[in-house]
């Protein structure tokens, strides 16, 4: 469906950050993630005779000599190339990002999820949930080996989603609160926590269990203070979550450095927000001038950048 200068096809899709349930959730506990639009991710097809091409901030040249970096996104490319039947040929997929990359925020998922949907939208199909997620997820295995799904569901929602045992479903949401992100400014090493924490599991199955099953039992407790609205108990979650996770070897002084950080500044409640040791933080405040207090004092106390996400105001 080509359109205004050249465009065959767009597509859109958002940062997530996870607000309980990281780890536990490789180990079948449920998982809640939520949406952040402040950071997003869009993909345009335009017609270009010859050779396919790719521009990006990484690499902008011929398709075929894309470099192993992005190899997810080629992959998502030929994945959604095939399943909507268009050629690779004649076109150049063009990817603007925000996110940053391996800090917990969904980066790659959103990548792919946003080519999934540019291919669609060249085809002029409509993407039922299952497919995009099919679909994402060839990407996600070539990116991360044996993704849970969590990304790539909730890069493409604009509602809180609690994902278990590979299913997702959306939220209530009545909470009338503020996330804030911080990134330390140091890559997250998911691959490394993730070995860890089954190292750990391993070497003491009993005493990780105990961990893995009270991170899915406060994952559980989110999900309802979200629904009725409970910020101080959500709160009071989150920062436990932190504490286990630290227990699993997971965080990082400078993680921990912003956690302190938030709740010196008024916080209800922090922890770190995807795989750990790099990364972000998430902190919850009540209203948007304390998001203002906490986010000055976290980048006072050393965080490359912040972004807030308010639950009152609904995601485009």
């Amino acid at each position: 469906m080509e359109s205004r200068s050249g465009v065959l096809g767009t597509g859109h899709t958002r940062a997530k950050f996870i607000l309980m349930g990281e780890h536990s959730v490789v180990y079948g506990r449920p998982a809640i993630a939520l949406p952040l639009p402040a950071l997003s991710m869009d993909v345009e097809i335009l017609r270009s005779p010859g050779e396919a091409r790719i521009e990006s901030s990484l690499f902008s040249g011929l398709l075929s000599e894309t470099p192993d970096q992005l190899a997810g996104p080629l992959a998502a490319i030929e994945a959604a190339g095939e399943a909507f039947a268009v050629p690779r040929r004649d076109l150049s997929v063009v990817i603007r990002s925000s996110i940053p990359a391996e800090r917990g925020l969904g980066s790659s998922a959103a990548a792919a999820g946003a080519l999934v949907h540019a291919f669609a939208d060249v085809a002029g199909r409509a993407l039922s949930d299952r497919e995009h997620l099919d679909l994402v997820q060839v990407a996600e295995r070539v990116a991360h080996g044996t993704p849970s799904g969590l990304d790539a569901v909730a890069t493409n929602s604009r509602v809180p989603v609690m994902f278990r045992s590979g299913e997702a479903s959306p939220l209530p949401l009545t909470l009338e609160a503020s996330f804030v992100i911080a990134d330390t400014g140091e890559r997250g090493r998911t691959r490394d926590a993730v070995a860890a924490v089954r190292s750990v599991h391993d070497a003491r199955p009993r005493w990780a269990t105990a961990r893995i099953d009270r991170l899915g039992e406060l994952a559980e407790g989110a999900a309802d203070d979200l629904a009725q609205g409970s910020a101080d108990r959500l709160g009071q979650r989150m920062s436990e979550a932190h504490g286990l996770l630290s227990d699993l070897g997971v965080t990082s002084g400078r993680l921990d450095d912003l956690v302190a950080a938030a709740a010196a500044a008024g916080a209800a409640g922090a922890k770190l927000t995807g795989g750990g040791r790099g990364g972000c933080i998430v902190a919850l405040v009540a209203t948007s001038g304390e998001a203002s207090a906490v986010s000055a004092a976290l980048r006072e106390a050393g965080a490359h950048a912040t972004w807030t996400y308010d639950t009152m105001v609904p995601v485009a």
